[in-house]
């Protein structure tokens, strides 16, 4: 039965793309009207790519905790490239994998000093180059620093595209294909911000309570009255 709900789930919103994509805008829009980046404590465009980096497998309030330290020590690549790797790796500590993202920093450091002459790059392809910096950290830090359209698909936005039929694909990258060909000229970094928003307030991945999901809901009635019974 729930394999037969979700193949009628994405017919329904492929057959009623316009209306479903304008009632998630309009709700986006009204519950998350200005979002802004939860990571606060950045200044310039290598500190936003340095703190991105430190939130993979972290939390956004453990990265807003470490770095006002960091920056304040090292607040270019020029002087993080010359802290100890030791003591870069103490102050990073909380984030989670230390060891690893201090070595990342330190060798994405150098080579933006050697090839860049100390700035990340404004192009996915050359950011996606930088050690540790993957698809999805680099287009989070393009859209907010320059304004381009990416969709970086986390577990949020890959949790709202299934429970609201616009994709079945369980992968990031495959999902990502498909929000962009859903939302189209729609997409927006102010787009992406409002749907992991959403999802951590009324979409959750436990204790999901779909009569205080707006989206989830309105799919849910919308669809019931268009199913037809199953044949015996």
């Amino acid at each position: 039965m729930k394999q037969y709900w979700e193949k009628f789930l994405a017919g329904f919103v492929l057959e009623n793309k316009i209306h479903i994509k304008n009632f998630i805008i309009s709700t986006l829009n009204e519950f998350f009207p200005n979002p802004k980046p939860s990571l606060t404590e950045w200044k310039t465009p290598f500190q936003l790519l340095v703190a991105i980096l430190l939130s993979g497998n972290s939390t956004d309030k453990a990265v807003n905790s470490v770095t006002p330290k960091l920056f304040a020590s090292a607040p270019d690549a020029q002087a993080l490239s010359r802290l100890p790797l030791e003591e870069l790796y103490l102050i990073i500590l909380p984030c989670g994998l230390g060891k690893r993202k201090a070595e990342y920093l330190h060798n994405l450091s150098k080579i933006l000093l050697e090839k860049y002459r100390g700035e990340p790059p404004a192009s996915l392809e050359l950011l996606t180059k930088l050690p540790g910096v993957g698809r999805k950290t680099a287009s989070v830090f393009l859209g907010i620093i320059y304004d381009i359209p990416t969709f970086p698909v986390d577990t949020h936005i890959l949790r709202l595209s299934q429970r609201w039929g616009i994709s079945n694909k369980r992968s990031p990258s495959a999902a990502e294909k498909d929000l962009v060909l859903f939302f189209g000229n729609m997409n927006s970094p102010k787009l992406h911000l409002q749907l992991i928003y959403y999802a951590r307030n009324y979409c959750p991945a436990l204790y999901h309570d779909v009569n205080k999901c707006r989206i989830c809901w309105h799919l849910s009635n919308s669809c019931k009255k268009n199913v037809k019974p199953l044949k015996k």
